[in-house]
């Protein structure tokens, strides 16, 4: 298997899994409400879940992949954005930098 592979597979199926945590996971629900986002948790979760099907999707479609990856990007440095506004700790924000990396390199990757 390789890389870019990987990390489709490895993101796509998070997104999609995170997606669905946030129309339905208690510990979800109450982090949006801490992030100060809770009117947009369904609309956040729901491209979450796009995204990640996308990605999958996008194994298959180039312009999906390259479509997906960006748009997930994005949602990412918002995260990250987020974190830092609210002061969280680094340890907390690390996840959202981890997937910005990886979906900014599927992008970086499926475009060249």
């Amino acid at each position: 298997m390789d890389l870019s592979l990987f990390l489709v597979l490895f993101s796509g199926v998070s997104f999609v899994f995170y997606g669905i945590g946030s129309f339905n996971s208690k510990r979800m629900i109450s982090e949006y409400i801490r992030w100060g986002y809770k009117d947009y948790r369904y609309l956040i979760g729901g491209f979450q879940f796009i995204g990640g099907i996308g990605l999958l999707v996008g194994l298959f479609i180039d312009e999906l992949l390259i479509i997906s990856s960006g748009g997930l990007t994005f949602l990412m440095i918002m995260a990250v954005y987020v974190r830092f506004k609210i002061r969280d700790p680094l340890k907390m924000t690390l996840p959202a930098l981890f997937y910005t990396i990886i979906n900014s390199l599927i992008f970086y990757l499926t475009i060249n």
